[in-house]
């Protein structure tokens, strides 16, 4: 086991301090910000986000704002704790105010990484939105945004897993309010600073940091990559070519994201009951790079996902669609794409919407990431109340109940029926809003 220790500045590897004024300069393109901002910042101890702690604190006092800086307690070794209070009474004797986030419940015995990032940016946001905080901020730097290029590459990604991490990123917190959640703005001023930077400013400050060995495992492919960017480069140059690369394809990332939301405008329906219209014939003529992006972003939305499918997949697709006017349903990504009446319905698979929710009288909840569901206090049911997907079966029972079958089913195409959501009891189905029953 590797054991983190405390470095203290004066043994660090440093550089010119990032200061306050260029610090400004690199906040800028992430507002605008409200008067008297209150930020919030994922710090881990280490040495970039302490550095950034520091320097968003000094930036929101300028603006008469405050920082909560957010510790994420991963509980995956012993010391954990321990870490996260050390950083509790660094920043508290800064007068920054500062919380412990526990990730509680079971922990995977693989892809431990990817599930200790997921639970974190989930306890980060739910914090945020609960307690009205729009920015998070965080404290990747140059070197991860060169290591995350060099992953997207590694992978065959597209042009977007080019572009690497955003500055901004919209963050959707489910069950907190409202259909698609509360959204966080998730920031990270620090794309183009090198670490070096950012251990000078610690170094400027006297303040130290926790080191984690971990994170150099070999056995991690981030850090592979990383050391063989190190060796290829030695002089440091590959680190900011390859973060400028990343910033070029953001920007020509942009710029596909407003064609691609003009496209969504004019050709593609939502609908209320969760499945979207495609008018398949203006869709082919799109130019190709924005017609596959509109697929892609609609499969990611009926599909309640946050991406939409791996590339080969989503091409597959996207040429069978381009070639002809299908004759048959596929499915893909946790979605159904249906030929009807000369469009194409991109709806939700019933299959993939296994999720059950228990709701007491007065509760509000969030279901299968694509609806927000509500029981009056008054509700009178048998038992428990259940929501979860309608199914075929239940359609074909909910057909005889119905005193105009026609006005309410035919509203909804047969495809996307199986999907909806549907309150049931120990009687069975009491209520299904989008069918008025």
């Amino acid at each position: 086991m590797t054991t983190p220790r405390i470095v203290h500045p004066a043994g660090a590897d440093i550089g010119e301090a990032l200061g306050a004024a260029e610090f400004a300069r690199l906040m800028a393109p992430a507002g605008p910000f409200e008067p008297a901002p209150h930020l919030a910042i994922a710090v881990s101890g280490g040495a970039d986000s302490m550095a950034l702690t520091l320097l968003a604190a000094a930036w929101a006092r300028r603006r008469k704002g405050s920082v909560t800086a957010l510790t994420v307690d991963h509980r995956l070794r012993p010391e954990s704790g321990a870490e996260a209070r050390q950083v509790g009474r660094w920043l508290s004797g800064r007068g920054i105010a500062h919380k412990i986030l526990p990730w509680r419940g079971d922990k995977p015995a693989s892809g431990v990484q990817a599930a200790a990032r997921a639970a974190r940016m989930r306890l980060l946001a739910e914090w945020c939105a609960r307690h009205n905080i729009l920015h998070l901020l965080s404290g990747h730097q140059l070197e991860d945004q060169a290591g995350t290029l060099m992953l997207r590459l590694a992978a065959g990604s597209g042009g977007d897993g080019l572009a690497a991490m955003p500055l901004v990123q919209g963050l959707a917190v489910q069950d907190l309010a409202g259909p698609g959640g509360t959204s966080v703005r998730l920031l990270r001023p620090l794309l183009s600073t090198p670490g070096a930077r950012l251990r000078a400013v610690l170094h400027g400050h006297g303040q130290a940091w926790i080191d984690d060995p971990s994170n150099r495992k070999p056995a991690y492919a981030r850090t592979r990559l990383v050391a063989a960017l190190e060796e290829m480069t030695p002089n440091g140059l590959a680190a900011p070519r390859l973060a400028r690369t990343a910033r070029r394809a953001g920007q020509d990332r942009a710029a596909l994201e407003r064609a691609c939301g003009e496209a969504l405008a004019h050709f593609v329906a939502p609908h209320p009951a969760g499945y979207f219209e495609l008018d398949w014939a203006p869709w082919r003529n799109l130019p190709q790079a924005i017609s596959r992006r509109v697929l892609n972003r609609l499969l990611a939305r009926a599909g309640a996902r946050d991406f939409g499918p791996r590339l080969a997949r989503l091409e597959r697709l996207w040429q069978e669609l381009l070639g002809a006017y299908p004759k048959h349903a596929a499915t893909l990504a946790g979605c159904r794409i249906v030929p009807y009446r000369g469009s194409v319905l991109i709806c939700r698979e019933p299959a993939a919407a296994r999720e059950r929710v228990q709701l007491q009288p007065g509760d509000t909840r969030h279901w299968d990431r694509r609806f927000t569901v509500v029981l009056g206090r008054g509700a009178e049911f048998s038992g428990e109340c259940i929501v979860g997907r309608l199914g075929s079966e239940s359609i074909s029972a909910l057909r005889r109940q119905l005193a105009d079958e026609g006005a309410a089913l035919a509203r909804i195409p047969a495809a996307v029926r199986p999907s909806l959501p549907a309150f049931r009891d120990l009687d069975g189905v009491v209520a299904v809003p989008h069918l008025n029953y």
